[in-house]
């Protein structure tokens, strides 16, 4: 299977998206196709690789009939040429942009749509102005007709011919001329004129919302240069190959991932945490893709390709969230879908049955059914509210918050209930030896070493926070058995000695009297032989703000908070009680994370989030309503298990995710509300003959204009 990514340049109608995005599908040897309206891009899947050049040509033809301005470019192998320079060449940040191509946006100010509009409107005003007879008064309106609505027409006639009636162009078509046949010459011209007008400015209200948002999400690198053999050369970020060493300027974004063998400087993460404070690097550090090199030079051994890197991961989930729309957006495409037949079918009600029925003139009966056909058409909602919705979750990524769908920024206005996990989530995780106990005739030193080669093998941090404390060179031949009790600790046979490590249900289970401590930290009990010798405290620091940020988010309407940790109860209350937590549970398995958490769901009125580091609460992040993984930055494994990706470990993101949603929300709605209330006044008061030609454009057209400016507004972040 082959994907074919088309760009369409010049889209600014969402009823043609739809129709294109169908049409598509229907091609013979098309599995899938998605049109993104915002990002203007056509991504198909088609079965085998040898049908991808008729389906991509197929869909040129349909656009071409639908949208004949619209110019298609096939992005599907768009790479820019390899560039040689000598290290000492400079070259201007444009020469590489080549790759871009360039058109003409449909919707932006040119020439030949003001000659037009204003042809048509100087021949508008001179029958208003010159007495002429009935017959140069029809010729001048119906050559002003003709100037500014020839290209609605020929789309109208097309799209009829093709079985797609149900537009705004044959909808245009048919109420203008209808007034031309009942004598409303004048406002025949005047709708069609205005609607032409109204349509250029919504054109360039879309381009500048699109714009807004791409400005977002401007963190794709334009190139890379290559150190080989003492040159420099620039090539496409897709080009480089692991284990190439790349240099990054200053000024310049970091091109792929990879570790800097060579340099130090400052990079600026804001692009992709939303953080402003610079982060001081130098050789051994990791450096991300989409990041900017502050100062000095780097070298960069990469090792990761451009298709895995960070900056692709996050490009990629942003421009496919588009695809998992939000409750809202599918209830607007299918009212959208019976909105206009109705509409329509009303209109031609009104022109037939009340000249038969009730009397009255048939051309004033007629003049309101083309008010309601002037009307029809669904436009400020279908563009208006994925825009909306975009535009949020392009404010939220700016904010180092990757929202995977329109559906989960709708979602988060319905949380009721957070469910944090402990390590990584509410504490940092970076976990240190505080304290050594020692029982009977052993020493601090020997607790330490006994437990220390019990951990030697385990990958837990508190384990590995045990051999650092130790901090001497572990002899592993003295290990000859190994065991990990998941949840519970480890045994091992060191020279001939059973050593139990663990916490107290470990040591219940074995029957081992213990001395049992009080602690906030995590305490580690050692045993000998089956008896209890000492103890470790393993203590692990709460993030800075976590308090203030659990406060915030009950203020946002947070109702029930919630904890689950692996660590003993008595510890895990006391950091929910220190925190601010409603409910806390201990001990738990991994398994009794999932059973609690069906538990909670089940009790739930409103959705349930799972706040967690991605990395060992898949299950339970994947039974969420919202799984949301904190500290994505880096970890492939927080953006694949989760629905939101917070790219720091701020829990504060959260509650910004929080307002971006509800300011959305707030948007949409109002943009819903003023079309449909506006549209509504207007047919009712063009039914009751109240209403003219005018305020039906003005329904139609300049809502979109309103609506789609009112989106913009859903890129902004409050923090």
């Amino acid at each position: 299977m082959k994907e074919i990514e088309l760009e369409l340049n010049g889209l600014n109608c969402a009823g043609c998206a739809g129709k294109i995005e169908k049409l598509s599908r229907q091609i013979e040897g098309v599995e899938s196709a998605r049109l993104d309206f915002v990002s203007k891009k056509l991504k198909v899947n088609v079965i085998t690789d040898d049908e991808s050049n008729i389906v991509a040509e197929e869909i040129k033809k349909i656009v071409k009939r639908l949208e004949p301005h619209v110019i298609v470019i096939d992005k599907t192998d768009n790479k820019i040429r390899r560039h040689n320079h000598n290290h000492n060449h400079s070259c201007d940040h444009d020469c590489h942009h080549d790759h871009h191509e360039h058109s003409h946006e449909h919707g932006e100010i040119n020439k030949k749509e003001i000659i037009k509009l204003i042809l048509g409107g100087l021949l508008f005003v001179i029958p208003l102005f010159l007495k002429l007879d009935s017959v140069p008064r029809f010729a001048v309106y119906f050559l002003a007709y003709i100037v500014v609505g020839y290209e609605v027409i020929i789309i109208a006639m097309r799209n009829l011919l093709a079985g797609m009636p149900f537009d705004e162009n044959f909808l245009m078509t048919v109420a203008t001329i209808g007034a031309l046949v009942i004598g409303e010459y004048p406002e025949a011209v005047a709708v069609m004129l205005f609607y032409q007008v109204g349509e250029m400015f919504q054109g360039m209200a879309v381009n500048h919302s699109r714009r807004s948002i791409s400005s977002l999400l401007d963190i794709r690198p334009d190139y890379a240069n290559i150190e080989k053999d003492n040159d420099i050369i620039i090539v496409d970020p897709s080009e480089v190959e692991v284990g190439d060493i790349i240099i990054v300027k200053p000024g310049e974004k970091v091109p792929l991932d990879g570790v800097i063998v060579e340099g130090e400087s400052s990079l600026d993460t804001s692009n992709i945490t939303g953080e402003s404070v610079p982060r001081n690097v130098g050789i051994g550090d990791k450096a991300l893709s989409g990041v900017v090199n502050t100062h000095g030079v780097l070298k960069i051994k990469v090792d990761k390709e451009f298709g895995e890197s960070t900056v692709s991961k996050i490009l990629d989930l942003v421009e496919n969230a588009s695809s998992k729309k939000a409750p809202t957006e599918n209830f607007i495409t299918k009212f959208a879908k019976f909105y206009t037949p109705v509409v329509v079918f009303i209109a031609l009600a009104i022109a037939i049955l009340p000249p038969l029925f009730i009397g009255g003139e048939l051309k004033e009966w007629a003049y309101r059914a083309c008010i309601f056909l002037v009307i029809s058409c669904p436009c400020a909602l279908v563009i208006s509210v994925p825009l909306g919705f975009f535009g949020g979750i392009g404010g939220a990524s700016k904010s180092g918050i990757l929202i995977k769908g329109g559906n989960y920024l709708e979602a988060l206005n319905e949380v009721d209930t957070m469910v944090f996990d402990k390590t990584g989530t509410i504490t940092k995780g970076t976990f240190r030896v505080t304290k050594v106990r020692a029982y009977g005739n052993y020493t601090e030193e020997e607790i330490l070493e006994l437990a220390a080669y019990g951990e030697a093998f385990s990958n837990h941090p508190i384990g590995k926070s045990i051999v650092e404390a130790y901090d001497k060179e572990i002899n592993r031949e003295y290990i000859k058995s190994y065991k990990e009790i998941s949840g519970k600790g480890i045994e091992a046979d060191v020279q001939g000695k059973k050593i139990t490590l663990g916490n107290k249900t470990l040591f219940d289970e074995k029957n081992i009297q213990i001395d049992k401590v009080d602690s906030i930290g995590t305490v580690v009990y050692v045993g000998k032989d089956n008896f209890h010798i000492g103890s470790i405290i393993v203590s692990d620091e709460l993030k800075d703000n976590v308090v203030e940020d659990i406060k915030n988010l009950k203020a946002l309407g947070i109702k029930k908070t919630i904890m689950l940790s692996g660590d003993n109860e008595d510890t895990a209350k006391k950091v929910g009680k220190l925190v601010g937590l409603d409910n806390v549970y201990g001990n738990l398995l991994p398994q009794d994370k999932v059973n609690i958490f069906e538990d909670i769901i089940n009790k739930s009125n409103g959705k349930v989030a799972f706040i967690g580091d991605g990395v060992n609460d898949a299950p339970v992040l994947a039974r969420a309503d919202i799984g949301i993984a904190m500290g994505g930055l880096g970890s492939d494994a927080a953006i694949e298990a989760s629905d939101i990706v917070i790219m720091t470990d701020e829990i504060g993101k959260i509650a910004t995710g929080i307002k971006i949603a509800q300011n959305t929300k707030k948007i949409v709605t109002q943009n819903i509300i003023l079309a449909l209330g506006v549209k509504l006044i207007v047919l009712i008061l063009g039914s009751l003959g109240l209403a003219t030609m005018w305020e039906a454009v003005f329904a139609d057209v300049g809502v979109s204009i309103i609506a789609i400016l009112n989106s913009i507004r859903a890129l902004k972040v409050e923090e």
